[in-house]
């Protein structure tokens, strides 16, 4: 994917409305997930597949089966990302592509031990002994 500057200078406040939203509406599904752009390589050599974009929003289509609008942006490191609500990988995107677009999420740094301890309630994390927060 080429350039991608699109609307990045005001990512962030947008980003924090659209949370304060989905918030408001108890509405996970309107919360973005981040995608490296390789995730649509694969609909480039699938045939009736149609990729379109402009600087800063893109869409794959395959039509009459699904299709998928997301929001290109350039990430901290200058990688090109794809974002999109959680809601539409859910409600537009076929399952049998889950798999795909679960193998290219743009992760960013998180705590092992606490994805670990959402993951599966009752574990025990030993992680050395608690301190004050300071």
């Amino acid at each position: 994917m080429a350039e991608a500057r699109g609307d990045t200078r005001e990512g962030g406040a947008l980003e924090r409305t659209l949370l304060a939203r989905a918030l408001a509406a108890r509405d996970p599904g309107r919360l973005h997930l981040r995608f490296h752009s390789s995730v649509v390589d694969r609909y480039r050599e699938r045939a009736g597949a149609t990729l379109l974009r402009t600087r800063s929003v893109g869409r794959v289509a395959l039509p009459g089966r699904w299709t998928l609008d997301m929001g290109i942006a350039e990430g901290p490191d200058g990688e090109i990302l794809l974002h999109l609500p959680v809601g539409d990988l859910l409600d537009r995107l076929p399952e049998e592509e889950w798999e795909h677009w679960t193998a290219h999420l743009a992760t960013g740094p998180a705590s092992d031990s606490y994805l670990q301890m959402r993951m599966t309630p009752a574990a025990c994390i030993d992680d050395g002994e608690p301190g004050a927060w300071e």
